[in-house]
């Protein structure tokens, strides 16, 4: 039962999941964003014991069908274990529209969706943020799951002793965000492959200073201050080359007016930020700029998801 909803007899329900960028700015595995790209789960209660899906459609179809390797599926299991849920069997009908497999937050929009149905459905009461320790649990991305869970701008702290901790940030109206992707994906183990066991000190340093300064330039809206806040030294230098069209797409942004241009999460999405009025132009710089490299990509100018997730009950 989350947020006081009454699962009594009730045996369908569904929920919206907004798509996340993580990873901004030199907010490694700290800072993530919720964006108006989404996820629609509905699952209910069927006959037998075991766990199907029902239609899936938009990105969804290059999802998993197979229970154990779906994120969705994993999640509302371990969820429903967890808070004692009923058993049974279930089917899940799905349509995203977030891009799967380029840091857009598909993977940890699916697990948030599957936590909040089981919670919702479940007779023992429980918190968002105990749903947040269990994402991580299943996730591992800190910066995606807790933007998927609560909206808006997190910046999100593991702890090897209890839950993790996040605070909530600010970021100015005068903002717009855009983000573009090519047609393929790359995959997050791959990704993570790139990175080096360990960093020069000064960069560890310059990145301490940036979020400082990215912190204070979302705040503000502060161009120069997004700018010089926006630039990575843990992660982007090493993943940059193995992105075709990125480092162009990154060029074509700051040239249509972007302040902060970067990779999305681990890639191969590209995110910036710039004048709200420019955010649909920035978008389309970037996406014909991984298409003259890829032959293929999508851009989009998104808004900043404020508002939590709300699973609703469905009559059946």
């Amino acid at each position: 039962m989350l947020d006081d909803c009454d699962p009594a007899g009730r045996s369908a329900a569904r929920v919206r999941v907004a798509c996340s960028t993580s990873n901004l700015g030199p907010g490694f595995d700290l800072a993530g964003l919720a964006l108006s790209l989404f996820l629609d789960v509905e699952v209910e209660r069927v006959a037998g014991a075991n766990f199907e899906f029902g239609e899936l459609s938009g990105t969804a179809t290059a999802w998993p069908r197979e229970p154990e390797r779906n994120k969705l599926v994993r999640a509302f299991e371990r969820a429903s274990k967890e808070l004692d849920g009923a058993s049974g069997g279930w089917r899940f009908r799905a349509r995203s529209e977030i891009p799967v497999g380029r840091g857009l937050g598909s993977s940890g929009a699916a697990t948030a969706a599957g936590l909040l149905l089981a919670a919702a459905l479940s007779p023992r009461p429980t918190s968002r943020e105990a749903l947040l320790a269990l994402g991580l649990e299943l996730e591992g991305h800190p910066d995606n799951i807790t933007p998927a869970l609560f909206g808006g701008l997190t910046f999100t702290v593991p702890r090897s002793f209890g839950p993790p901790v996040f605070v909530r940030g600010k970021w100015s109206e005068s903002l717009g965000f855009a983000a573009a992707w090519p047609a393929s994906e790359f995959e997050t183990r791959i990704a993570r492959g790139l990175l080096p066991a360990t960093v020069p000190f000064a960069d560890a340093v310059e990145n301490a200073r940036r979020l400082a300064l990215l912190i204070a330039g979302l705040e503000s809206g502060d161009p120069e201050l997004l700018a010089l806040g926006g630039e990575d030294r843990l992660h982007v230098p090493y993943r940059l080359d193995a992105l075709p069209g990125a480092r162009a797409g990154l060029a074509a942004a700051r040239e249509a007016g972007a302040w902060l241009a970067t990779i999305s999460g681990a890639g191969s999405a590209l995110f910036a930020i710039g004048a709200r009025d420019r955010a649909t132009v920035i978008a389309t710089a970037m996406r014909d700029a991984l298409i003259a490299a890829t032959g293929a990509g999508e851009g989009r100018a998104l808004e900043v998801v404020r508002e939590a997730p709300r699973p609703e009950f469905v009559a059946r």
